[in-house]
């Protein structure tokens, strides 16, 4: 694998995570909004976004078999859907910060996960290259981490019972986001010769009609409930379709366009490991939020990510005939 396909690979991870640390501000921007109605609102607006993209790319969409739109839908339903109502649900009971971090894990997850399971595609990251970058990575999460758990226990109103099950609900989103990049990666490789614009906007298609059937039994449901909450798009009707609109824009399609093309130029090892971009938008748009600048430790854990992505690029996949040569 060339130097320019790691650097070019790297500069789409850059731009997807840039654009995916937005979908963490929607919670914080719409407290009143449910998680289920800003999941289902956000996919709404990707799926009408892909309507005209499908048009520009319908001759890559009708390359597609039915098994290739049936793992489309596979991977926006668990990806995209079940994924945010975990994300937004989590920030909500737990705000910001605390969610950042859970998911911030996902590089080290991704990697071990696709290092034990992709060996064979990609090679073997040999553990003695891997260790230090992901050493890096989880001293930098863990002080992150460590600086914001301290001014929450700082607050007298902390409610610990809510802010249990947001990390709760944000380990749930992890494992919805260990096993996506990782299947949709499997797909784009088996698949080299495809056009990955074509590709994000079939899973904007397919996400539609599933977030079209959330929304509506959603507001079936609170009609039900007799809640009053003004549906369908709540007290400030302009302000969240729009929000959702641009999240749909840039987080899901372009942000998914990016990530496919990263995906198609590093192994997923490497690729997982990249996602720490997300992490630190997600961490700098929260501290744009609050006026602040980060704490002395959470500056540290920043550099850390920083120093674990940069080691990570230093690392070359071993294929394992080669590798078992050696031993």
């Amino acid at each position: 694998m060339g130097r320019a396909s790691l650097v070019s690979g790297a500069l789409f991870a850059l731009a997807a995570g840039l654009m995916w640390g937005l979908v963490f501000v929607g919670p914080l921007l719409l407290p009143e909004y449910p998680a289920a109605l800003q999941s289902f609102g956000r996919y709404l607006a990707f799926g009408l976004i892909a309507l005209p993209l499908a048009w520009l790319d319908r001759s890559a969409l009708r390359s597609l078999t039915r098994e290739d739109w049936l793992e489309a839908a596979r991977l926006a339903l668990i990806g995209n859907i079940v994924y945010y109502l975990f994300l937004a649900s989590s920030i909500q009971r737990a705000g910001g910060p605390l969610p950042t971090m859970i998911i911030g894990t996902l590089p080290v997850v991704i990697a071990i996960t696709s290092n034990l399971r992709d060996a064979r595609r990609d090679g073997r990251l040999p553990w003695a290259q891997l260790a230090p970058s992901l050493a890096l990575i989880g001293a930098g999460i863990a002080c992150v981490n460590h600086a914001e758990l301290q001014a929450l226990r700082a607050e007298p109103d902390t409610d610990l019972g809510r802010y249990a099950l947001g990390a709760l609900l944000a380990v749930g989103a992890v494992a919805c986001w260990t096993w996506y990049p990782i299947r949709n990666a499997d797909w784009l490789r088996a698949h080299a010769g495809r056009n990955p614009r074509g590709w994000a906007t079939a899973q904007g298609v397919a996400t539609l009609p599933l977030a079209l059937a959330g929304y509506a039994l959603w507001w079936a449901f609170t009609a039900w409930r007799g809640d009053s909450f003004a549906m369908p798009l709540g007290p400030r009707p302009w302000f969240f379709a729009g929000l959702m609109f641009a999240i749909g824009l840039f987080a899901s399609w372009l942000g998914t366009l990016c990530w496919n093309e990263a995906s198609q130029r590093l192994p997923t090892t490497l690729a997982g490991q990249l996602i720490v971009f997300e992490t630190l938008s997600a961490l700098g748009y929260a501290f744009a939020l609050r006026g602040q600048w980060p704490a002395p430790l959470s500056a540290l854990g920043i550099v850390l990510l920083i120093a674990g992505v940069a080691w990570a690029l230093r690392a070359r996949p071993q294929p394992l005939a080669a590798e078992g040569h050696a031993g």
